[in-house]
């Protein structure tokens, strides 16, 4: 690795750099898991609202919501 690919990285070239690159990417992953756990139990929660909804439906009673 030639000295101009090293300072064409510019502050990433140092040890620090990368540290703090590094740590902010694992925030950025965990924030996603976070938010990705969260949508994924919305989505059964409307699931289960739903399927709940189309059951009593199917079964004759009147709720009007659909």
């Amino acid at each position: 690795m030639g000295v101009s690919a090293v300072l064409a990285l510019g502050p990433l070239g140092s040890p620090p750099g990368i540290l703090v690159t590094l740590v902010l990417l694992a925030v950025i992953i965990l924030v996603g898991r976070f938010f990705l756990a969260l949508a994924w139990r919305l989505v059964l929660i409307a699931l289960a609202a739903i399927a709940v909804l189309w059951v009593l439906g199917v079964l004759g009673f009147s709720l009007g919501v659909l």
